[in-house]
């Protein structure tokens, strides 16, 4: 058996995993300084126009700042050494950050569809509102699109799943903006019923997102496999080192980011010890090429075309 417990070997995979850090830590921070001055501005704005609905946006902007350091400290923790406690290191902190993201967007989409539903009920709840309302939001709008572009440019630069995650949140807050927009428009012109439309529309499609990273989470923390496409590219790998007889029992779970692979591998069974160490070496060498392998290990099975094994 052949097994190593680090991830992939080598300064380039290290600075690798480096810029991935430097990268979701910098696009964080940029998230949580644009959120603390929208939410100010919102709640402000919002009191002195008398637009409920543009407090609540502000809160609801908010609530990215808890977000925002949910990944600030999953990032941080992710990425420490790997000890004797966690011989694979802590890259599922990443996907328990996204399990709690994906359960904020679930809280949120069932509190924009709520209140949505209960302004349809009583629409005679909604309040009028002053022109600078519309003006806060529709900045809030513009600045929380650009930054959700932003952070899914970075998250799919490092492959992070938790930072799409984070940046599909940043969407949903983007997605608020707008429904406060059409909100405010709708009341200018006297049609207050746009509002609460717009807000379950956006509410369920919020809902939708979280649901969607809150089973993606959960399936890999209960170690899901890789899909068939990264499945077959990992047995062509296999197959290529012309050593190998057959291979069997390929399994594989993510890390994080990152996918463990466990595979049997099938040598001549008058093969010496150390010949099929050195294939079983090569094998790993060849599979940690991939950079979204963290780590192989092997199984030797003697092989022998006249028996069954």
């Amino acid at each position: 058996m052949h097994k190593h417990k680090t991830p992939n070997s080598g300064e380039s995979d290290l600075e690798l995993l480096q810029n991935k850090f430097n990268a979701a830590k910098k696009s964080t921070l940029v998230s949580v300084a644009v959120n603390s001055l929208l939410s100010i501005w919102q709640i402000i704005v919002g009191i002195f126009s008398h637009s409920s609905g543009l407090i609540a946006d502000g809160i609801h902007t908010l609530s990215d700042l808890v977000a925002d350091f949910v990944v600030l400290i999953a990032n941080k923790k992710s990425h420490k050494k790997p000890d004797a406690d966690h011989p694979y290191g802590h890259f599922r902190y990443e996907n328990g950050a996204s399990l709690i993201l994906g359960i904020i967007l679930l809280i949120v989409g069932v509190g924009m569809g709520w209140s949505a539903v209960d302004k349809m009920l009583h629409p005679e709840l909604i309040p009028e509102v002053h022109t600078a309302a519309l003006v806060a939001a529709l900045t809030a709008l513009v600045a929380k699109e650009g930054l959700f572009r932003y952070m899914l440019h970075v998250a799919n630069k490092v492959n992070s799943s938790m930072l799409v995650a984070n940046a599909w949140h940043a969407r949903s807050d983007a997605a608020s903006s707008l429904v406060v927009a059409i909100g405010i428009v709708g009341s200018l012109c006297g049609i207050r019923i746009l509002d609460p439309i717009a807000a379950l529309i956006v509410g369920t499609f919020v809902f939708r997102m979280g649901y969607k990273f809150t089973y993606q989470s959960m399936q890999d923390l209960m170690d899901k496999g890789a899909d068939e496409e990264t499945l077959e590219q990992i047995s062509n790998v296999i197959r290529s080192v012309k050593e190998i007889k057959g291979f069997h029992d390929l399994k594989t779970r993510k890390s994080g980011d990152f996918l463990l692979v466990d595979v049997h591998l099938e040598l001549d069974a008058q093969m010496t010890i150390l010949e099929g160490h050195d294939i079983a070496v090569n094998v790993r060498k060849q599979l940690m090429k991939n950079p979204q392998i963290l780590d192989v290990m092997t199984h030797l099975d003697p092989y022998d075309e006249y028996c069954l094994h």
